[in-house]
C-alpha cells in the first residue's frame, strides 16, 4: 500500500497518457526508475540496516543479466497479460541508440523490457499489477 500511496501523489497532476504511444525506450527510462524504487522499497523492508549491503542484495535485481533472467522466468510461468506481452515484445524489439555496457544486447533488450512493462503499469496507475508482479520476484 505504501507504494500505491505515494505514486497517486506523484501522479495526481500527471494526466493519463495512451501508454502504446509512448517510444519504448521512453518506457523503459521510467521503468527502470519505478523498477528500482520497487526494489529498494522492499529491500529497506527487511530492515537492512547497512547501504552497502542492500545495494550488493539489489544488484540480484536490477543489473540487465539479472533483469534479463527475471523476465524470462517469468514469461514462462505464463503469467502475463496480452496488453503485457504487447509491451514487453515492442520494447524487447526497441533500438537503443547507444551500445550496452558489460552486457549482450538480448539481455539489454530484455531488461529493457521488463523496464517498461513496470512504466507501462505505472502510467496506467496499476499498483496492484506492480505488487503482484514485485511479489513474484522477490519470492514472497
Amino acid at each position: 500500500m505504501f507504494f500505491t500511496y505515494y505514486c497517486d501523489l506523484i501522479l495526481m497532476d500527471v494526466k493519463k497518457v495512451n501508454v502504446n504511444e509512448l517510444n519504448a525506450g521512453v518506457l523503459a527510462y521510467l521503468g527502470d526508475a519505478v523498477y528500482e524504487v520497487v526494489i529498494r522499497s522492499y529491500l529497506v523492508s527487511k530492515k537492512i540496516g547497512n547501504a552497502r549491503i542492500l545495494n550488493q542484495y539489489a544488484k540480484k535485481y536490477v543489473s540487465a543479466n539479472n533483469q534479463a533472467h527475471i523476465l524470462e522466468k517469468l514469461k514462462s510461468e505464463g503469467i502475463f497479460s496480452e496488453e503485457e506481452l504487447y509491451t514487453i515484445n515492442r520494447s524487447r524489439n526497441y533500438k537503443p541508440n547507444s551500445k550496452p555496457k558489460n552486457v549482450n544486447i538480448k539481455d539489454y533488450k530484455k531488461a529493457t523490457a521488463l523496464e517498461a512493462l513496470f512504466a507501462m503499469l505505472y502510467l496506467k496507475r496499476d499498483y496492484k499489477r506492480i505488487n503482484e508482479l514485485s511479489k513474484e520476484i522477490m519470492g514472497d
